[in-house]
């Protein structure tokens, strides 16, 4: 006889799901769809295709949060219908369906409970994110590539939009660097845990056989910012070379000198942008990175003095913030929150939730 008893469970379970729905504001959401959707129906929309591909973007990203918060009112609902018929007709396949929604509502619960916590002023935004091989010479370069992927398999994971803007390829094996940008809810938000120097320790398929090698890459993470918020940057500020977009091993995959490299005088940073097939496009692309680069910068710089007038003293993240050990046993340990998985090949998959989610509740209590 199965007595199946996940009323408890099911009863905290509603309880954080209200609580989530009125941080999130199901009412403002749907208003906002409403007022998005009559944009997006307008006969002339694409008449300004900047505008319309931001219409829609934002559109797409509420109707997706609303979907999300509805799917799981309906989820509970229809596992209060599995206990029940577990219990009434004795149905050990639907006993065994119920304890697998359960983990799998509690999951998206647990993911949406820790985006209630991202209240910062720029969270909600796509994030660009660029990551630059460090010491370590080749085995630094292929870690970068390694990290490259495991941010995009995430975000393929999660179905989150995400487009490799600019990659700058190693001699022997790897990345130099690589740009990329993931457009979805609260992606900023939910990265920007990331940034920070990441370290790799294994034995090296690139030099001596069994010595171990230690390398390093760093993770930069920042809001792409909107046009109207975007910094003034004075055409004698930056520098602007143009060049062939290339390939792996330096080979050529274009013909004309599309590539933009765009170097800001006055702060030394350098953005570059190969993914579109224009010049133009490539440029405008570059400028807007730079100007979300900008902004960030001024902004940090705006709190950090707040913070010297106040007299507040807060410990910084360090320079290495995750350690990936594949020798000479296997984990992947957050240094911040002592997180930590024993299997880094689900890691370099792109399974970095619980990092994401640890990281998060972290920044939070810090800045309590």
């Amino acid at each position: 006889m199965i007595e199946l008893d996940f009323s408890e469970h099911i009863a905290a379970l509603r309880a954080t799901f209200n609580d989530i729905r009125s941080v999130v504001d199901v009412d403002r959401l749907r208003a906002d769809i409403a007022d998005l959707s009559e944009q997006a129906g307008a006969p002339n929309l694409w008449d300004d295709t900047e505008r319309a591909q931001k219409v829609t973007s934002a559109l797409s990203h509420r109707q997706s949060e609303l979907a999300k918060i509805e799917s799981i009112a309906n989820r509970l609902d229809d596992l209060e219908v599995l206990v029940e018929l577990a219990n009434g007709e004795d149905d050990q396949e639907s006993a065994d369906e119920a304890a697998v929604e359960l983990k799998g509502i509690q999951k998206v619960l647990g993911e949406l409970e820790v985006q209630t916590l991202l209240d910062g002023e720029y969270d909600p935004r796509p994030a660009v994110v660029t990551i630059r091989a460090g010491a370590g010479g080749v085995d630094a370069a292929d870690f970068a590539e390694m990290l490259m992927r495991m941010y995009l398999r995430w975000a393929e994971k999660h179905k989150y939009s995400a487009t490799v803007m600019d990659t700058s390829y190693a001699e022997e094996a790897g990345i130099k660097s690589a740009t990329f940008e993931i457009d979805a809810p609260y992606a900023f938000g939910t990265l920007s845990v990331e940034a920070g120097t990441h370290r790799l320790v294994r034995m090296s398929p690139f030099g001596a056989a069994g010595k171990r090698q230690t390398s390093f890459a760093a993770v930069e993470v920042i809001p792409l910012m909107e046009e109207t918020e975007s910094i003034d940057v004075p055409e004698n500020d930056i520098r602007v070379d143009v060049f062939r977009s290339s390939g792996p091993g330096g080979q050529s995959v274009n013909t004309t000198d599309s590539a933009v490299r765009i170097t800001h005088l006055p702060t030394g940073i350098v953005v570059s942008m190969q993914n579109e097939k224009s010049q133009i496009q490539n440029r405008a692309a570059a400028m807007r990175v730079l100007q979300s680069r900008l902004l960030l910068m001024q902004k940090e710089q705006e709190a950090a003095a707040k913070k010297e007038l106040a007299g507040t003293i807060t410990a910084s993240w360090g320079d290495q913030m995750r350690s990936y050990v594949l020798a000479p046993y296997q984990m992947v340990k957050d240094l911040r929150t002592d997180f930590e998985v024993n299997n880094p090949s689900n890691v370099f998959d792109g399974d970095i939730d619980g990092f994401i989610a640890a990281g998060i509740r972290w920044r939070k209590q810090d800045h309590e």
